[in-house]
């Protein structure tokens, strides 16, 4: 190889080589810069992972309520649907599971409350929820409606007067209705509102004490009047089972307890409402449990009947029906 070859050759190895060599050397002297000067606190402690959040804690489930507490729900559920503003269904639904529980006090002022509602089939329900408790504080309230100014409400305090107090303040207004077609002048009712030989012969007024209906003037499980026995059938409800509840349900015998504590899982909700006044009035604290949970029932007549049993069942010894010589 001749002399100007070789000197080619060599020029092209470190032209080759410098760019490697000033790579290498660079990288050196960022090394020895990094170990000659001293580092931060900080550099030195190694990056604190940030913690996961700790797990939720599971919740135990809310303990179940006291039966003190479920009475109150219970109270709360009757008041609430007592004083309902909107529903008057539910109101006379209310009074009717007011009246299973007797001469209870805080019932007693639900039921003469109710007895001042502007509305006449309240005054009515209310009325006859009074006859049902046969609670002897009831007298006077429904005394004073024997000046109501409905011909309807003045008939059926009479007669729950009559029948269930054997009270006869409202004799006069009974003698003037069996009058028929002789007149009876108003003085005679005793401030009642109303000319009786007018009003009750005329089609309105029958059709107001319920003489032209089936529903004879009863309050159920469904409330009152026709719009109850309507409510009823479109709920399912067999009136003649019902009506074979509350018969069996006079007789306090094992044997009738017994199949009221079934009837209360019946799929008619007529007949578990039925069952459970029945049950709830022999006032045994062990059929509570039974209770209880039909307070979640799909059916609010039910649950009413429901609470009002509930207290009943936790309210001591059994109310004894109110007899008179």
């Amino acid at each position: 190889m001749n002399l100007p070859d070789r000197s080619a050759m060599y020029s092209a190895a470190i032209q080759s080589i410098l760019p490697l060599f000033l790579v290498t050397s660079l990288c050196a002297g960022k090394a020895a810069a990094q170990e000659s000067t001293p580092a931060s606190p900080q550099a030195t402690q190694p990056a604190e992972t940030p913690k996961p959040p700790a797990p939720d804690k599971p919740q135990a489930d809310a303990a179940p309520k006291t039966p003190a507490e479920l009475v109150q729900q219970c109270w709360q559920t009757l008041t609430d649907n007592v004083q309902n503003g909107k529903q008057l269904e539910y109101k006379t639904q209310a009074l009717d599971a007011l009246s299973s529980l007797g001469s209870n006090t805080r019932a007693n002022g639900l039921i003469a409350a109710a007895m001042k509602d502007s509305n006449l089939d309240i005054r009515s329900a209310a009325v006859l929820a009074a006859g049902k408790t046969r609670s002897r504080a009831l007298v006077a309230p429904v005394k004073a409606l024997l000046n109501d100014p409905e011909p309807q409400v003045v008939f059926l305090a009479a007669t729950t007067l009559w029948k269930q107090f054997h009270d006869k303040s409202g004799e006069d207004i009974l003698e003037a209705i069996v009058a028929g077609d002789r007149k009876a002048k108003p003085s005679v009712l005793k401030g009642a509102k109303q000319d009786m030989s007018r009003t009750m012969h005329s089609k309105s007024a029958l059709e107001k004490i319920g003489v032209e209906t089936g529903a004879t003037l009863a309050l159920g499980p469904f409330g009152f009047s026709v719009a109850a026995v309507e409510y009823a059938r479109k709920n399912g409800a067999d009136t003649a089972r019902v009506q074979s509840v509350d018969l069996l349900a006079e007789e306090r015998t094992e044997d009738v307890h017994d199949q009221m504590k079934s009837a209360i899982g019946d799929k008619d909700p007529g007949v578990r409402a039925a069952a459970l006044k029945a049950l709830g009035e022999f006032h045994r604290s062990s059929d509570a449990k039974a209770i209880d949970p039909l307070f979640d029932d799909s059916k609010l007549p039910v649950r009413l009947a429901a609470s009002a049993a509930y207290i009943n069942s936790l309210s001591g010894a059994a109310r004894t029906k109110t007899t008179h010589p």
